[in-house]
């Protein structure tokens, strides 16, 4: 089988981590390599690639075969045009010197609609996030609003049993008892007759 470009996991779980390695395609995934040329990291944003550009190039020229991952990472990188354009430089279409320019400017433009594809990307997570955000905010007010009327159907509950279980005693008016002692304490007093002093009659002397 032909010399193999691809990718060897590393990397806790749920946090995949890889390098780009060129091995034997009767090789197992993680078995022993013949080169290894560069890194991916899918978790970041863009996902980080670092590979050595030469060596890319000298492994596709001589025939090793990239698996899609890699070929999309070496599209990405520009190693697939570059080695278009080393062709072409060969069969004299253009100099090398029109070649680089074409190769820097591709590179501009590529790197250019990253950036622009993972500020987008940012952009979309912040909108979840704050839609995420603003409908999580509208059920705990539900859930406020629902616990405060139920505290408030409790607390009326209470108040009407302890109404039902202690009655209002109504008191007699009291005005009638205070009009007959006012009464009692006006009523005239009886005028004592005057005492009269009885005369003694002297008798004559004989």
């Amino acid at each position: 089988m032909p010399t193999r470009i691809r990718l060897q996991r590393f990397g806790k779980k749920n946090k995949p981590f890889y390098h780009i390695v060129v091995a034997d395609g009767r090789a197992p995934r993680d078995g022993r390599s013949i080169e290894d040329i560069g890194t991916y990291n899918p978790m970041t944003n863009p996902a980080s690639i670092n590979l050595n550009f030469d060596r890319a190039m000298h492994w596709i020229s001589v025939g090793a075969s990239p698996s899609d991952t890699v070929r999309s990472l070496l599209s990405r990188e520009g190693v697939l045009y570059k080695t278009h354009l080393m062709g072409g430089v060969a069969k004299g279409a253009f100099t090398i010197e029109v070649a680089e320019e074409k190769f820097a400017k591709w590179k501009e433009e590529k790197e250019a609609n990253i950036l622009k594809a993972a500020k987008e990307t940012e952009l979309q997570s912040k909108a979840a996030k704050k839609k995420a955000f603003e409908a999580e905010t509208k059920v705990k007010e539900a859930r406020e609003a629902a616990l405060a009327e139920k505290r408030q159907k409790e607390a009326d509950a209470i108040a009407k049993a302890k109404a039902d279980a202690n009655p209002v005693v109504e008191e007699a008016p009291a005005a009638e008892a205070t009009v007959e002692a006012e009464a009692v304490a006006e009523a005239p007093v009886a005028e004592e007759a005057p005492v009269v002093e009885a005369k003694t009659e002297e008798k004559p002397e004989a």
